[in-house]
C-alpha cells in the first residue's frame, strides 16, 4: 500500500495501520501573512508536504499515516498585516488533545507532531508534555526545519537558518507549489534576520508584533530564493524526519529510567 494520507485512505486500511502499530504524523502549521510573494498558508502547506514525503520514505520500514493538518497556530504577532488566523494557546490544546484521543481510539498509539511555523514551537514544546500526561501516552514532537537543520544550513546562502518568508520558505514554496508563489514581488522581499523564539539566547522574551521589526512582512531575504534550494530542503527534512520515525523515539521513551 503506497497511500499514507488519513484522508485518501479507508476506515478498514487504517485498522489495519494501527494493527501494525503505524506512526501516526500530525503536521500542525499556521495561517499567516508571508510577505508580499508567498500565501497565507505557507507553514500548513509545508508541514504537510514534509510529513507526506518523510511518511513515504519511512514506509519502506514502518507503518505510517499522515493526518490531515491543523492549519492555524499561534499567530497573533502577523494578525497587524492582515490575511491571518489565530487560535488562543488554550484553543491549540483543546483542539490537539483531541486529535491525539482520536488518533488513539483508533487504534494508534505513536504520535509524531510535525510543526511547520516558529511561532507554536515553544508551545508545542510544552503541549506535548501536557498531551503525554493527559493521554497516558508519549507524544512526541519537531519542527520539520529543526530536524533538518543540517540541510537548511548547508543549503541557504544568505541566512543560517529559516526566518519568514525568506530565501528557505520561498525556495520550499519554489519547489512544492510553484504556482502560488508570486515572483514578480520578489524585489521587495526582503527584511532584517531574526531569531526564532525557541532558538533565542536572549534573557528576557517580550511578544512584539511583527510589523515592528519588518514592514515588508519578511524575515530574512527572498530575492536568492530558488527551486533547486527548495528541493534540496525538501528532500533533506523529509530524509531527517524519516529518520525520526524509524528510529522509534516512543520506544525510548519507555525504556528511559522514571523519574522518581
Amino acid at each position: 500500500m503506497n497511500e499514507v494520507l488519513w484522508n485518501r485512505l479507508t476506515a478498514g486500511q487504517l485498522r489495519d495501520l494501527a494493527a501494525r502499530d503505524a506512526v501516526v504524523l500530525l503536521p500542525v502549521g499556521a495561517t499567516e501573512q508571508h510577505g508580499p510573494h508567498l500565501p497565507t498558508g505557507v507553514d500548513d502547506l509545508l508541514a504537510a508536504e514534509v510529513s507526506r514525503r518523510a511518511a513515504v520514505l519511512a514506509a519502506e520500514h514502518t507503518g505510517v499515516v499522515v493526518t490531515p493538518s491543523v492549519w492555524s497556530g499561534l499567530s497573533e504577532h502577523h494578525i497587524s498585516f492582515g490575511g491571518t488566523f489565530s487560535v488562543s494557546l488554550s484553543t491549540l490544546h483543546a483542539l490537539l488533545r483531541d486529535i491525539c484521543r482520536s488518533i488513539l481510539r483508533a487504534g494508534f498509539s505513536r504520535i509524531l507532531i510535525v510543526n511547520g511555523h516558529g511561532g507554536n514551537m515553544t508551545a508545542l514544546n510544552a503541549l506535548t508534555t501536557e498531551l503525554t500526561a493527559e493521554l497516558s501516552t508519549p507524544v512526541a514532537c519537531t519542527s520539520y526545519f529543526t530536524a533538518g537543520r543540517e540541510v537548511v544550513r548547508d543549503t541557504l546562502e544568505a541566512q543560517p537558518g529559516l526566518m519568514h518568508a525568506c530565501e528557505g520558505e520561498t525556495s520550499l514554496m519554489m519547489a512544492a507549489f510553484p504556482d502560488l508563489v508570486r515572483t514578480e514581488n520578489l524585489d521587495t522581499a526582503w527584511g532584517p534576520e531574526i531569531t526564532l523564539p525557541a532558538e533565542s539566547t536572549d534573557p528576557v522574551y517580550m511578544a512584539v508584533s511583527f510589523d515592528r521589526i519588518t514592514q515588508s512582512g519578511v524575515a530574512g531575504n527572498a530575492r536568492v530564493a530558488s527551486a533547486e534550494k527548495g528541493e534540496r530542503l525538501l528532500d533533506g527534512c523529509a530524509r531527517a524526519l524519516a529518520d525520526i520515525i524509524v528510529g522509534d523515539p516512543w520506544r525510548k521513551a519507555a525504556d528511559a529510567p522514571q523519574w522518581r
